[in-house]
């Protein structure tokens, strides 16, 4: 199959809302960001040109001034808070987690106050008072202690709960993980997950389609993955937004 062929059913998506004249609504949100890197100027650079918007989901306690600096500069990008330190706490035969029931709340919630403060003094005019959680795994209990540290919002993975008792901005599309795969990542395994996605939401657009990536696991298939797809969502039915936008 040519890119043609896999990249048609999402070309014919979009004629749908076109032809309908609705817009289909698409965020991006990137996780891990610590310092500035050759894959971080990658990233910046696919999304700055076709005016992506951009979150960068930043560890905050490796994170430093380098890294202020140099997002610093662009207008498109955005940050959120990516849990404290992106370390599991979880035993082996659970899934890793940072933000679970393994150590007590105080300890957690500790660190996650620690940690939109330090990103607060980097990046004051982009902060996001946005929780991303290290694994997209964040302990039930302390979702309702979340706005008393200042978090308007949270962002995972999956279709948003509409009774989380937090504005829930999630990603639905990673560009690297599956539950069988990691990385490298069929090209029209990834279309046929973000048409699914633009069909669901058709008959009830209820939140966006958020699209995740991992700038620093990246390889060839996953730039090229980014690149096409922007060029393919440059026209009317579609709309990429900001996640400020979206959480105003």
């Amino acid at each position: 199959m040519n890119d043609d062929q896999i990249w048609a059913p999402l070309r014919q998506e979009i004629d749908r809302w076109q032809v309908a004249g609705r817009t289909a609504r698409l965020w991006l949100r990137d996780d891990d960001a610590i310092e500035p890197t050759d894959a971080l100027e990658r990233l910046l650079g696919v999304t700055r040109a076709p005016a992506i918007p951009l979150t960068i989901a930043v560890v905050p306690a490796f994170a430093g001034e380098a890294l202020a600096y140099r997002l610093g500069t662009e207008q498109h990008a955005l940050v959120a808070v990516h849990g404290w330190s992106h370390q599991n706490h979880a035993p082996p035969n659970e899934k890793k987690q940072e933000l679970g029931g393994h150590r007590s709340a105080e300890i957690v919630l500790g660190e996650l106050r620690d940690g939109i403060a330090a990103l607060r003094q980097l990046f004051p005019q982009t902060l996001l008072p946005m929780l991303v959680p290290p694994w997209n795994r964040i302990g039930a209990d302390l979702i309702s202690q979340l706005q008393g540290l200042g978090f308007t919002t949270l962002s995972t993975f999956g279709v948003a709960k509409a009774d989380s008792g937090i504005r829930l901005l999630n990603t639905h599309v990673d560009v690297v993980n599956t539950r069988v795969q990691r990385g490298n990542r069929p090209h029209q395994d990834l279309v046929a997950e973000l048409v699914r996605e633009l069909q669901a939401r058709f008959t009830r657009d209820d939140e966006p389609v958020g699209i995740l990536t991992h700038h620093l696991v990246h390889g060839a298939s996953e730039w090229d993955f980014m690149a096409r797809l922007f060029e393919e969502t440059r026209t009317p039915g579609i709309a990429w937004l900001s996640a400020r936008d979206l959480t105003n």
